[in-house]
């Protein structure tokens, strides 16, 4: 029984290709008798490799995206622990203060408070060390009118009503304290890290916009290199499906070499960034103005992530480009 081309384009399709293949191929391609078929799209194209670079840098900038945002959402965290775990009594010197007594005072009043786990008065030498990057060394702080401070540590059930509770009694027993339980400073950097958790969806978005586009035209691009051929199987009878499918599997191997590329680039841009200062055998780390650049395996992983729905986005918009081109085509 004759075989219709409808149900069977790869023969019509190797004997198209096989006219612009060298002779030397032919041997090689030939198996028990049979053309084996190959690809639509050429597998290696100008158009592909610029396409692998191309997604290479954007999925490159979209790991720095997410490592960025994932290295500042850990160091708020850790920032907004620790300062919810600890507050401060600050004991202003007044006419006739016995601010020795009023230390005294607030530290006992802060150990009695449910809640609280320990409570310190700053000495003279600690409170000194304190001021001396503005007001130099040799500080005589019994001679000054400086405001002492008590540090308050808060034990890891203590709410809302342990802040409550403090400050009612520091107002009733030391009305010269003042206390600050830093909620302030903690609202600050959640904000802080909702914002450049914003800023990093907002670049993701553009990022994955501009991929987008460049694979819409290398689709194009590789529709119309090959366009005898796509038309001959499409008016021939081959389904659109498989026609694009040739052209999927052909962008989902871009996208994968492109992805792994600029993926591994960002995790190795991350992963040197925090190790090669104990390689070349410095006491710490290079900090920013919110503390050392470190990724955790969530950070790598989203990284690595990225890098996948970056081939992944890659071959679905090419099948819809050729979906599209195929409808007008016909």
């Amino acid at each position: 029984m004759t075989e219709t081309p409808a149900r069977h384009p790869f023969s019509l399709f190797s004997r198209l290709r096989g006219h612009h293949a060298a002779a030397g191929e032919e041997g090689h391609e030939q198996r028990q008798g049979r053309p084996q078929p190959r690809s639509i799209v050429p597998s290696a194209t100008i158009t592909g490799s610029a396409l692998v670079a191309v997604v290479a840098i954007m999925t490159f900038l979209a790991g720095l995206t997410i490592g960025s945002v994932a290295a500042v959402r850990t160091v708020a965290a850790d920032w907004t622990s620790q300062i919810a775990r600890e507050t401060t009594i600050q004991i202003k010197p007044g006419d006739g203060l016995d601010v020795a007594a009023a230390l005294d005072k607030a530290v006992a009043v802060a150990r009695a408070t449910p809640g609280v786990a320990d409570a310190q008065a700053l000495g003279n030498a600690e409170t000194a060390a304190l001021l001396e990057p503005w007001l130099g060394s040799g500080l005589d702080i019994a001679s000054l009118p400086v405001p002492r401070l008590v540090i308050v540590k808060l034990a890891p059930e203590a709410g809302a009503q342990t802040l409550l509770a403090l400050r009612a009694g520091l107002a009733a027993q030391v009305p010269s304290a003042s206390f600050d339980d830093h909620r302030q400073w903690s609202d600050r950097l959640l904000t802080t890290a909702r914002l450049v958790v914003l800023i990093g969806l907002a670049v993701l978005a553009l990022v994955g916009a501009a991929t987008v586009l460049s694979v819409v035209f290398a689709t194009r691009a590789a529709v119309d290199a090959a366009r005898a051929i796509v038309e001959v199987l499409h008016f021939v009878g081959a389904r659109d499906a498989f026609i694009a499918a040739e052209f999927q599997q052909h962008f989902l191997w871009v996208g994968l070499k492109g992805g792994l590329i600029g993926g591994g680039a960002a995790m190795a841009l991350f992963f040197f960034s925090a190790t090669l200062p104990g390689w070349l055998g410095l006491t710490s780390r290079a900090d920013t103005l919110i503390g050392a650049i470190a990724l955790d395996g969530r950070g790598y992983g989203g990284i690595l992530g990225v890098s996948v729905l970056v081939a992944l986005v890659t071959a679905i918009t090419s099948r819809l480009t050729v979906y599209r081109t195929l409808r007008r085509i016909s």
